[in-house]
């Protein structure tokens, strides 16, 4: 008997040679149902663009059927739908940046470790006596994300300093 190909896409199989998966692999049929198979992972958003871009099906509209189904390259939902689809897009979008901004409540992690590097670089160029304002300035960059002091059981050396800095002996011998 041989060996049998079977197409994922299709639910089908046939004899595997070379002739019959060609043909099988150009035939409508299978660019149809490969493109149904990817079409149910998109996501609300690109639908809703598609369809608004498309004109609405004239037949559709007048029998409530079309010849050319999910292929037809006119628009088959109706205002209510259109309707209905935009709504969950943005209910999406907002559950979207809901979910952002419970993870990221003051500032995103890049964002204060981009102010730490200016501060650095700015402390070393400058080198010179700190005023009152630069002291609050760099208290209020040097407070730490809460995304880093969520994480449970860090190591000693990734905890952050003290407030005040770590306590340092002046008389400290070595060796």
């Amino acid at each position: 008997m041989g060996r049998r190909y079977y197409c994922d896409y299709c639910d089908r199989s046939f004899q595997d040679n070379m002739h019959n998966r060609k043909k099988h692999l150009n035939g409508v049929q299978h660019h149809r149902a490969k493109k149904a198979w990817f079409d149910h992972f998109r996501d609300s958003s690109a639908i809703l663009h598609d369809e608004q871009t498309k004109k609405p099906c004239r037949k559709f509209l007048q029998k409530g059927i079309c010849d050319f189904g999910p292929n037809c390259r006119f628009s088959h939902m109706s205002e209510e739908d259109l309707f209905n689809l935009k709504r969950q897009v943005e209910d999406e979008r907002q559950l979207r940046e809901d979910f952002v901004d419970r993870l990221m409540p003051g500032r995103s992690v890049e964002e204060w470790l981009a102010r730490r590097e200016k501060k650095k670089t700015s402390q070393s160029t400058n080198g010179g006596p700190k005023t009152k304002e630069d002291s609050e300035e760099s208290q209020a960059e040097s407070d730490i994300p809460q995304q880093l002091l969520s994480i449970p059981d860090l190591p000693p050396s990734l905890l952050p300093p003290p407030p005040g800095g770590w306590k340092v002996k002046v008389n400290t011998e070595w060796g």
